[in-house]
Formats: C-alpha cells, structure tokens, sequence
C-alpha cells in the first residue's frame, strides 16, 4: 500500500485529494496548519515517512502577496525546499501543486513549454518552487511531477473565488455584479484535479510538468449564464467594466502531455460540474 503525505489536507484542494486518495486504496498521512510552520525543516523532521509526498501547503491568495510578500516566499518557497529535502532524504516521490504562471502574450492553447512570467508575488512563489524542484531532481535523483491547475473550482471552495461569489449572489436573489465580462478561463473541476493528482503519484521519473486544464476557456459572461441556467434564475448582471493591470484575456490549457504521460483526461463539463455544485447545496439545504 502506497502511503501518501499530504500537506494542506485541510485546504479545499487537499480535502477532496485525501478523501480520494483514500478511496482508491492509499495509506494516507494529513498535515495542516495544526502540524506547524510548513516552511520550518524540524516540521518535516516529525512527519513520519512516506512513499509519495502531495504537496499542497502554502498561502495562494493573491491580493495577500502584494501585502505579505515576505510571508508567501517563507511559506510558499521555503516550504517547497523542505518539502523536497524530505523527498531526498526518504527517497520519496513529490507531487508539487504549482499554479498558472505563463507570460501574459502567449499562443493558444498554451503548452508547458511556453514561457513563465511572474505578474505577482504568489506566481514568484510557484516559479521558483519549480525551479527548487528541477534542480533537485537533476542532482539529488528525487522524482518529482509538477502539476500546474488552471482555474480550479468546486463544491465548498472559498467565496473570495469568482465561482463561489457569483453562486452566492444567485442563491441570495442579489444583483450579480462583476469587474470585468469578458476575460476567459480555462476552468477545471476539483474532482478532476485530484485524479490528476493521484496518476501522478505513481508517474514518470525524474523531473515532469503538466497542465491540468480542460482545453475550453468560458468568459465570465458565459459563466453567469451558466450558473443561472443551473439554479434556475434571471438576475440582473451588472458589470464595472473594470479591467485588472496586465490582466489575461483568455487561458486554454494543452492537455496532451498529462493524457501521454499519465493515462489522465478531464471528465467534468463546467456545465456538469455546476450543477454538481447545485446539487450538492440542495443536499446541504
């Protein structure tokens, strides 16, 4: 049996991760906040040993590290360095949760290849982790799979997100009221990122990079409309016409490296998994 440590399992990443790591026969070690500073090396010293590590710890909001860089790159950066020094000294796999950090120009779909651009402190974060990462899979021998998510969404996600705070709008009966209308995203369910998750803890060795997408991106306007469509509505759309510095028109993922590599697809339509959502409040109700 594969056991599988797991930090930020309290996270909404993290707690649909475990719950199907678990159902799919692992051996499942959590860590969160409660376990200590993750950027701190006598933390890791206490973690118990581990085939895999799924490394998910880390601070993500983004207007946050404009206030706090300091603390993103302590959490964010040196807990990556000691969540792969673990690896190294226990001969461990790393699976590392990285983000969206392409350059703002790029060509669509967009590959792992193409250029990383950090725009803020948070994606400084996730790019030199990766780079720890490479480096320690070139000279220590550590198997490590980068996996880097698109627009993650899903039931119990955090109301800061564009998703959750439009749902919330709806279910209240408010005016639904947004910055911008048009700026696209590659939105990706939370179900389909944790199997991406899983076929990368038994991937290939050495240092790999995947994005994990869907290959469709939908304006914010087609997610409203999507969203009223599944609750049922007709709430007035007001938008600000605000448009964020450096902001990024359309993200589509490539997904033809993770479908080679780990045998991996995405399963879940924005529409279905919308209504997953819906379904999953009414139980709630």
């Amino acid at each position: 049996m594969t056991k599988i440590l797991v930090t930020g399992a309290s996270g909404f990443i993290g707690r649909h991760f475990v719950q199907h790591a678990r159902a799919n026969g692992s051996d499942v070690v959590t860590a969160d906040r409660a376990s200590g500073d993750i950027g701190d090396d006598a933390t890791w010293r206490a973690f118990p040993e581990a085939d895999v590590v799924v490394h998910l710890a880390g601070k993500s909001y983004v207007p946050a590290s404009w206030r706090e860089p300091n603390e993103f790159l302590r959490s964010n950066f040196l807990g990556t360095v000691a969540a792969i020094d673990f690896c190294r000294r226990h001969q461990a796999r790393l699976v590392f949760l990285s983000s969206y950090a392409y350059a703002i120009r790029t060509t669509l779909p967009i590959p792992e290849s193409s250029p990383l651009q950090a725009i803020n402190p948070y994606a400084l974060t996730k790019q030199l982790s990766e780079e720890v990462c490479q480096f320690f899979a070139g000279h220590y021998g550590v198997d490590v799979t980068v996996l880097r998510p698109f627009n993650v969404y899903g039931a119990d996600q955090g109301a800061s997100f564009l998703i959750p705070s439009i749902i919330r709008a709806v279910e209240n009966g408010e005016e639904i009221r947004v910055r911008d209308l048009e700026p696209r995203r590659d939105y990706v369910h939370v179900d389909d990122v944790v199997r991406a998750m899983f076929a990368a803890t038994t991937g290939p060795p050495g240092y790999s990079v995947f994005n994990v997408g869907t290959g469709v991106s939908h304006s914010v306007a087609e997610v409203i409309a999507k969203i009223q469509s599944a609750w049922g509505t007709t709430l007035s759309v007001q938008s600000d016409g605000e448009r964020r510095t450096n902001e990024i028109m359309d993200t589509v993922a490539d997904i033809h490296a993770a479908e080679l590599a780990l045998g991996w697809r995405p399963r879940i339509s924005l529409a279905d998994g919308l209504a997953q959502i819906r379904a999953s409040a009414a139980k709630v109700a």
